[in-house]
């Protein structure tokens, strides 16, 4: 996919400027596109959950409950599914979960939903959570944006790169 857009988008430029030759080329991402960060903890409970008899030997379900402190006060719900491979330091396992975020991001205040994917193969963890296109609401709407976990000492924090419209 990356390998389409990335012969795609010059063309779509080139026929957009061709279309218009008045048009001005985009030199910088307008003020709506630039990225902020938002940084921040928060403290997260776990709480397992049942699954259908068919499942529950090999795939775990959590909900998830945090609090959120710093540039995003908030707090969230959501349900997490897991399964792991085995108990050794060369297993593989896998995590998917859904949360809603309530709360207030650098003074904008409204809902987001943000989805998780995680995997573990031979040791290497890789985390992806990002916010789900057209969920934000309130004066959160339009936003979208990842969100890198840290787990320092026990202490879970968050990295959060977003952009928001400009309106708001």
């Amino acid at each position: 996919m990356n390998a389409i857009i990335g012969w795609v988008a010059p063309l779509f430029f080139a026929a957009t400027v061709l279309a218009d030759p008045r048009a001005p080329i985009p030199m910088s991402k307008p003020e709506s596109e630039i990225k902020t960060q938002a940084t921040g903890s928060f403290q997260v409970k776990m709480t397992p959950s049942a699954l259908p008899g068919s499942l529950a030997p090999s795939i775990a379900r959590m909900t998830i409950d945090k609090q959120f402190q710093g540039d995003l006060e908030a707090t969230s719900k959501g349900e997490m599914i897991a399964q792991g491979a085995g108990e050794s330091k060369d297993a593989s396992s896998v995590y998917v979960a859904i949360e809603r975020v309530t709360g207030t991001l650098k003074g904008h205040q409204g809902t987001f939903v943000l989805v998780h994917r995680g995997t573990m193969n031979a040791g290497a963890f890789t985390l992806d959570v990002e916010v789900v296109p057209g969920s934000g609401t309130g004066q959160l709407a339009g936003l979208s944006g990842t969100m890198k976990i840290i787990i320092a000492d026990n202490k879970h924090c968050y990295d959060f790169a977003y952009t928001l419209p400009s309106q708001h």
